[in-house]
Order: C-alpha cells, then structure tokens, then sequence
C-alpha cells in the first residue's frame, strides 16, 4: 500500500538566561518541516506547495519560511526527506500544521499526466493535527504519513482528486523496519503488525527496497505480501527500537 509520507523535524533548543537582578526566561525553538514519501503505483505524485503554518498552543499562528515549489514526492522514498520549511517558534506547543497547495497538483499515470485537485487544501489549507510539546536541547521530529491508496481518488476517466487520508507519529520516540527482496522488481506490500493488531504497510520499490515508518518501540510481525503466485513471507518478533532502523536484511519470495 502506497503511502505518501509528509517529515516535520523541530530541532528545540532552549535559552535561559538568569541573573541576580532579573529572573526572565527567554525560550525559542528551531522548527523545521520536511518531506517525505514512500514507493506506491504512481509514476509521479507533484504537489504545489505554496506556504507552511503552525498553530501553536495559544492559538497563535506562525508562517514559516517555506521553499515554495513544485515536489514530486516518489524521489523522496525509504528514508530520503527534503527540508520544506523553518523557522523560529517562541510557544513549546505545536497543535496544527497547515500546508497550502497552489493549484498546479498532478499524477502521473501509465506516462500520462493528469490534474489532481485538491479544493479544501486550496481554499483553506490541507490541516493537520499534531499536538506535540517541544523538548529543549532535543531533536524532535514529526512524521506525517499520508496514505496515498486512500488520498489520491480517481473520480472518473482521466480525473483525480486529492483527499488526504494522514497519521502523524512523533518520530524522535519511534524507529523504521528496512530491508530488500528478491527477485527485484516484484509487487509486494510490506506490513509491520504491533502486539495490539495495529497494522503500518508501505510497498516495496522497483529496486526491491521498503521502509515501514513510525513504529512505536515493541516487537512487531513483519509480513512481505507479493502478488500471487508467490506467497507471503513472515518475520516474528522483529523489535523496533525509537530512533533506529531495524534492517530484516534480503527477504526472498
């Protein structure tokens, strides 16, 4: 399943300064948004970013130094992120990002072109919650992870329409599961099953590589699903540790 991963990294520092005669503090905090993808059965998926908002939690909004352009999110696959936006935020609290696309939007499909619509994140901005306390003199990311089988809809013959479908994960408490398969250039899904059934999928790429993101630290069941007649092959007990990527190594179907 095809996911279209969305990187917001915060690189939090604080700055306290204490005297005798003056007992102020005086915190500011690097915020960083990139951008991330993960192979899937688009050729192209472009997204015309125009801007990048935080809400923080005040309710103040904040309009951050956006690389505005044109992304074509499959050359940002397994683990490749690209910085989209930064700035400095003075609240410790993030509870909303908004991204707001231009109208230029297209995916590419069997080498044709087609517009993808994206009204609501024209008119108001694609919102995004995130609900994340910034920690001082720690790198802390967020991971938006965008379902892309679920998000991009094909409403008719030759037109799409984007409905983002998005998990935010805090990617400085969580860590990745990588690997390969062979024959290379097999259709496969790779999933990551957590003890309490939750399910964490991407595809594996046309070099044969794949990289679940934003697991929770534990012992996950790790399945590649090739389309028949291969069957499926199980790893059990593969422990994710936070902030690290667990390689499964070359998985052969």
């Amino acid at each position: 399943m095809k996911k279209i991963f969305l990187i917001a990294t915060i690189i939090a520092f604080g700055i306290t300064l204490n005297s005798c005669n003056s007992d102020s503090n005086s915190d500011t905090y690097a915020y960083n948004v990139r951008m991330t993808d993960a192979p899937g059965p688009y050729q192209e998926v472009n997204i015309d970013l125009q801007a990048v908002e935080v809400t923080g939690g005040n309710g103040q909004t904040v309009l951050l130094n956006t690389t505005a352009g044109i992304y074509n999110l499959l050359d940002l696959s397994n683990g490749v992120s690209k910085l989209i936006a930064t700035s400095e935020l003075s609240d410790a609290k993030v509870s909303q990002i908004r991204l707001i696309l231009g109208s230029n939007n297209t995916v590419k499909v069997g080498n044709v072109v087609y517009p993808l619509s994206t009204p609501s994140a024209e008119q108001s901005g694609l919102k995004l919650q995130v609900h994340q306390t910034l920690l001082a003199d720690i790198q802390n990311e967020v991971l938006l992870d965008f379902d892309a089988n679920t998000s991009i809809v094909q409403t008719g013959t030759g037109t799409y329409k984007l409905k983002p479908v998005v998990r935010t994960v805090v990617t400085a408490i969580t860590g990745n599961i990588k690997g390969s398969i062979t024959p290379i250039g097999t259709l496969a899904v790779a999933t990551a099953t957590a003890v309490d059934g939750t399910i964490y999928s991407s595809s594996v790429n046309e070099f044969g590589q794949f990289q679940v993101s934003g697991l929770l630290p534990g012992s996950y069941t790790f399945t590649i699903t090739p389309l028949l007649p291969l069957l499926p092959v199980t790893k059990s007990n593969v422990v994710v540790v936070a902030g690290v990527n667990t390689n499964v190594g070359v998985i052969a179907l």
